[in-house]
Protein backbone atom coordinates (compact mmCIF):
# COMPACT_ATOMS: atom_id res chain seq x y z
CA UNK A 1 0.00 0.00 0.00
CA UNK A 2 1.12 3.37 -0.90
CA UNK A 3 1.22 6.27 1.32
CA UNK A 4 1.12 9.86 0.03
CA UNK A 5 3.50 11.59 2.32
CA UNK A 6 3.90 15.27 1.91
CA UNK A 7 7.69 16.20 1.20
CA UNK A 8 8.13 19.89 1.56
CA UNK A 9 10.98 20.75 -1.17
CA UNK A 10 14.10 22.59 -0.02
CA UNK A 11 15.51 25.07 -2.68
CA UNK A 12 19.26 24.93 -3.06
CA UNK A 13 20.98 28.36 -3.80
CA UNK A 14 22.03 27.00 -7.98
CA UNK A 15 18.43 26.83 -8.23
CA UNK A 16 17.60 30.32 -7.53
CA UNK A 17 15.84 32.41 -10.03
CA UNK A 18 16.36 36.05 -9.33
CA UNK A 19 13.73 38.50 -11.03
CA UNK A 20 14.32 42.16 -11.09
CA UNK A 21 11.42 44.24 -9.61
CA UNK A 22 11.29 48.43 -9.51
CA UNK A 23 9.16 50.19 -6.81
CA UNK A 24 8.38 53.74 -7.02
CA UNK A 25 8.30 55.47 -3.25
CA UNK A 26 6.56 58.45 -4.21
CA UNK A 27 4.11 59.29 -1.94
CA UNK A 28 4.12 56.24 -0.27
CA UNK A 29 4.41 56.00 3.83
CA UNK A 30 8.00 54.59 4.82
CA UNK A 31 6.68 51.48 7.32
CA UNK A 32 4.46 50.19 4.49
CA UNK A 33 6.33 50.24 1.57
CA UNK A 34 9.86 48.67 3.51
CA UNK A 35 7.65 46.00 4.38
CA UNK A 36 7.18 45.20 0.76
CA UNK A 37 10.56 45.62 -0.21
CA UNK A 38 11.59 43.32 2.43
CA UNK A 39 8.98 40.45 1.72
CA UNK A 40 10.32 41.02 -2.26
CA UNK A 41 13.83 40.84 -0.87
CA UNK A 42 13.26 38.00 1.20
CA UNK A 43 11.54 35.71 -1.42
CA UNK A 44 8.46 35.36 0.69
CA UNK A 45 6.09 35.81 -2.25
CA UNK A 46 7.39 32.67 -3.76
CA UNK A 47 6.04 29.31 -3.49
CA UNK A 48 9.72 28.25 -3.42
CA UNK A 49 10.63 29.77 -0.61
CA UNK A 50 13.05 28.56 2.04
CA UNK A 51 14.19 30.15 5.18
CA UNK A 52 18.11 29.29 5.38
CA UNK A 53 18.24 30.59 1.86
CA UNK A 54 18.98 33.99 -0.09
CA UNK A 55 16.01 33.24 -2.52
CA UNK A 56 14.59 36.68 -2.75
CA UNK A 57 14.31 38.91 -5.70
CA UNK A 58 16.61 42.12 -6.16
CA UNK A 59 14.63 45.58 -6.11
CA UNK A 60 15.35 48.80 -7.57
CA UNK A 61 13.38 51.68 -5.08
CA UNK A 62 12.64 55.14 -7.11
CA UNK A 63 11.77 58.57 -6.18
CA UNK A 64 13.59 57.50 -2.19
CA UNK A 65 13.43 61.73 -1.90
CA UNK A 66 9.68 61.64 -1.96
CA UNK A 67 8.66 59.15 0.60
CA UNK A 68 5.99 60.39 3.69
CA UNK A 69 5.53 59.55 6.86
CA UNK A 70 2.84 60.06 8.67
CA UNK A 71 2.12 62.34 11.60
CA UNK A 72 4.81 64.69 13.69
CA UNK A 73 7.09 62.35 12.47
CA UNK A 74 9.03 64.38 10.36
CA UNK A 75 9.90 67.02 12.91
CA UNK A 76 9.94 64.39 16.12
CA UNK A 77 11.50 60.86 14.36
CA UNK A 78 15.24 60.84 14.56
CA UNK A 79 18.27 58.61 13.64
CA UNK A 80 20.94 57.91 16.05
CA UNK A 81 24.72 56.62 15.20
CA UNK A 82 27.64 56.41 17.85
CA UNK A 83 30.94 55.70 17.29
CA UNK A 84 31.98 54.19 20.15
CA UNK A 85 33.98 56.75 21.65
CA UNK A 86 32.43 58.37 24.84
CA UNK A 87 30.27 61.27 24.37
CA UNK A 88 30.39 60.57 20.75
CA UNK A 89 26.31 60.15 20.45
CA UNK A 90 25.00 61.75 16.98
CA UNK A 91 21.73 62.53 16.53
CA UNK A 92 19.87 63.10 12.86
CA UNK A 93 16.37 64.33 12.22
CA UNK A 94 14.16 62.77 9.59
CA UNK A 95 13.61 66.14 7.77
CA UNK A 96 17.44 67.07 7.25
CA UNK A 97 17.89 63.86 6.52
CA UNK A 98 15.54 63.29 3.91
CA UNK A 99 17.39 66.39 2.46
CA UNK A 100 20.95 65.26 2.30
CA UNK A 101 20.62 61.33 2.15
CA UNK A 102 17.01 59.97 1.10
CA UNK A 103 18.27 56.36 0.25
CA UNK A 104 19.70 55.71 4.19
CA UNK A 105 16.10 56.75 5.45
CA UNK A 106 14.84 53.17 3.05
CA UNK A 107 17.94 51.35 3.73
CA UNK A 108 17.57 51.34 7.22
CA UNK A 109 14.21 50.57 7.65
CA UNK A 110 14.38 47.77 5.42
CA UNK A 111 17.28 46.49 7.19
CA UNK A 112 15.50 46.37 10.38
CA UNK A 113 12.85 43.99 9.00
CA UNK A 114 15.55 41.45 7.58
CA UNK A 115 17.01 39.04 9.43
CA UNK A 116 19.79 39.95 12.01
CA UNK A 117 22.90 37.18 11.01
CA UNK A 118 24.86 36.64 7.47
CA UNK A 119 21.84 36.21 5.49
CA UNK A 120 20.44 38.89 6.25
CA UNK A 121 23.13 40.91 5.28
CA UNK A 122 23.49 39.01 2.32
CA UNK A 123 20.11 39.52 1.36
CA UNK A 124 20.35 43.94 1.52
CA UNK A 125 23.07 43.46 -1.22
CA UNK A 126 20.49 43.30 -3.20
CA UNK A 127 18.50 46.74 -2.79
CA UNK A 128 19.03 49.14 -5.09
CA UNK A 129 17.68 52.95 -3.79
CA UNK A 130 17.78 55.62 -6.11
CA UNK A 131 16.96 59.54 -4.76
CA UNK A 132 15.63 60.19 -8.62
CA UNK A 133 13.08 58.57 -11.05
CA UNK A 134 16.16 57.72 -13.20
CA UNK A 135 18.37 54.43 -12.85
CA UNK A 136 21.10 52.44 -14.47
CA UNK A 137 19.44 49.09 -14.23
CA UNK A 138 17.67 49.22 -17.45
CA UNK A 139 19.12 46.38 -19.36
CA UNK A 140 18.22 44.10 -16.65
CA UNK A 141 14.51 45.16 -17.64
CA UNK A 142 12.67 45.63 -14.00
CA UNK A 143 9.14 44.92 -14.12
CA UNK A 144 7.14 47.48 -12.18
CA UNK A 145 5.81 46.04 -8.70
CA UNK A 146 2.60 47.40 -8.11
CA UNK A 147 1.92 47.91 -4.41
CA UNK A 148 -0.71 46.74 -2.29
CA UNK A 149 -1.62 49.21 0.07
CA UNK A 150 -0.39 52.79 0.58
Amino acid sequence: METSAKITKSLRKEDVDKHWWIVDAENMTLGRLATQVAFLLRGKHKPSFTPHIDCGDIVVVINADKIQVKGKRIEQKEYFSHSGYPGAAKFQAFGDLIKRNPEFIIEHAVKGMLPKNRLGREILKHLRIYAGAEHPHTAQKPEKYQLKYN
